[in-house]
């Protein structure tokens, strides 16, 4: 199912987006685009910020893919109709970032191997990669987008061995950052949410200088 255009909460007003970066928030399993926006304070104040809704109802939220069907289908599906809307939803932006919490980093990664040309540097929180082998992989390996990795230590929602292959693949394809949070479960905390920041701000900053020299 496409995403709801009218389901996007957005921080920016449409005539002032150009040229800025942008950054997309994917929520969890059950939850909904207002969850990750409340963090928007905590991120860079010069983005713009972007929060979509998943397109499937959840208990008393919304999910970006059907859990209890067989993968990778569901989720290849739900990766390719996110790079539609992203792609239009873009716009004149000079870098574009994803971060995911749980099922949205596990969207937002599958999106970036789909199709690495959208995506310049993605934040994947208490989120995993896919046993599968996809398209924009071998491109991944050359290009090695920046990525955000965090995690916690107590995280019971996540099998251990899930992380064990995740960080495989993100050594292999990505410029990996990662941290874990001691004693932390499966959820976000403030000083996870300050290395994001940072992260973001450097990866950016450089991507849109990049974009400038690119389009003089």
């Amino acid at each position: 199912m496409p995403i709801d255009p009218a389901a996007v909460i957005w921080s920016t007003p449409v005539g002032q987006r150009a040229d800025k970066p942008l950054l997309v928030l994917l929520h969890g399993l059950g939850s909904d685009e207002g969850a990750l926006f409340q963090l928007s304070p905590y991120l860079p104040l010069d983005h713009v910020i972007a929060s979509p809704r998943g397109p499937i109802p959840s208990g008393d939220g919304w999910s970006w893919f059907d859990v209890a069907a067989s993968r990778p289908a569901p989720l290849n599906r739900s990766a390719d109709e996110f790079a539609d809307w992203l792609a239009h939803a873009r716009g004149d932006a000079s870098s574009v970032a994803v971060l995911g919490f749980s099922q949205g980093g596990v969207l937002g990664l599958q999106a970036l191997r789909r199709h690495p040309e959208l995506i310049d540097s993605l934040v994947l929180l208490s989120g995993t990669a896919d046993d599968t082998v996809d398209p924009g992989d071998p491109e991944l390996e050359v290009l090695r987008p920046p990525v955000f990795w965090g995690r916690g230590t107590r995280d019971d929602v996540v099998p251990g061995a899930q992380f064990v292959a995740t960080r495989e693949w993100l050594e292999e394809h990505s410029t990996l950052t990662e941290r874990i949070y001691e004693d932390v479960g499966h959820w976000i905390t403030d000083a996870e949410l300050g290395e994001v920041h940072d992260f973001l701000r450097e990866h950016d900053s450089r991507d849109s200088r990049d974009h400038d020299e690119r389009n003089p």
